[in-house]
């Protein structure tokens, strides 16, 4: 089942708990599979090359634990483990790896809907010491939105991880080229890059953005963007041909900024760090604009 959120300028679909993509990667709670502004598509899909694309990510999908996996290394194989948003997932004999399909039994999740806005609630099990609730808010603005998070550790052990969303953004589903500039607030840091793919030479670093030359035809990465250092944790996605823009804002801030794209995609991400004591809980929020240029 889908949720809309609507008013005059924007449209974002939602996608239930329990609807569509069902793998063991992305958070359930409040999956924003698309979003539009004035009957435009500011965002797109992780795989354009595929029949089914709820097996991959799309619209603003959200990840808990990419790196830092809840309780993983403290099990053996065959037992199951936490992935925040989604269930439990069974550890097999390899290391963790984000994109491989787990066993899931899912958390127990609840949905209210309110006037422009979802609410959305996962409560886990308790295993090994670690359990917790999270919500997650989805309020509609005028031309705009804004996600709330609020995760409480109702465990033993500390919660350490990190979340961030995977925006998979294009504007009318243009390519990505030489019409878009990706802009940051903060000097970018090429030479503290923990990643940096790109194959082709297509994608320009520049101090403050990033542009490109044409459209990429394969992948393309860079990690760690601000060379660890702690910054506002935003980024602004301009379209010049389409005159739109899509802004994040989060209500913190970050030492880890990744960008991921393909030829019609591009994907900035924020990184929020985890660090939850028994019985204390954390809130964090990211607010989204989207905006007309001259």
């Amino acid at each position: 089942m889908t949720h809309e959120l609507k008013n005059k300028n924007l449209e974002i679909q939602i996608d239930l708990p329990l609807a569509n993509y069902d793998f063991s990667r992305f958070d359930w709670t409040g999956k924003i599979v698309s979003v539009k502004y004035k009957g435009i598509y500011i965002t797109s899909l992780e795989n354009t090359d595929i029949e089914d694309d709820n097996k991959h990510g799309k619209g603003l999908y959200n990840e808990f634990g990419i790196e830092a996996v809840v309780g993983y290394d403290d099990i053996k194989e065959g037992e199951w483990f936490h992935k925040i948003g989604v269930g439990l997932l069974k550890k097999d004999k390899q290391g963790y790896l984000f994109s491989r399909n787990y066993d899931i039994q899912p958390a127990e999740f609840k949905v209210a809907d309110k006037k422009d806005k979802l609410i959305i609630s996962c409560k886990s099990q308790s295993v090994n010491g670690y359990s917790y609730v999270l919500k997650k808010e989805i309020e509609l603005l005028e031309s705009g939105f804004i996600i709330k998070y609020h995760l409480k550790n109702t465990g033993s052990k500390t919660i350490k991880t990190n979340e961030y969303v995977h925006n998979f953004l294009a504007v009318n589903k243009e390519l990505i080229g030489s019409d878009y500039i990706l802009k940051f607030p903060f000097r970018i840091k090429p030479e503290l890059f923990e990643g940096n793919v790109n194959p082709e030479g297509k994608v320009e670093i520049g101090q403050k953005e990033i542009t490109f030359n044409s459209t990429p035809d394969k992948q393309f990465f860079f990690s760690n963007l601000s060379g660890n250092e702690s910054i506002e944790a935003a980024w602004e996605l301009i379209n010049t041909k389409n005159k739109i823009g899509i802004s994040e804002t989060g209500s913190f801030k970050t030492a880890k900024v990744n960008v991921w794209g393909w030829k019609h995609v591009v994907s900035p991400e924020l990184f929020f760090d985890i660090n939850v004591e028994p019985g204390k809980e954390i809130e964090w929020s990211r607010t989204y604009k989207v905006f007309e240029i001259d």
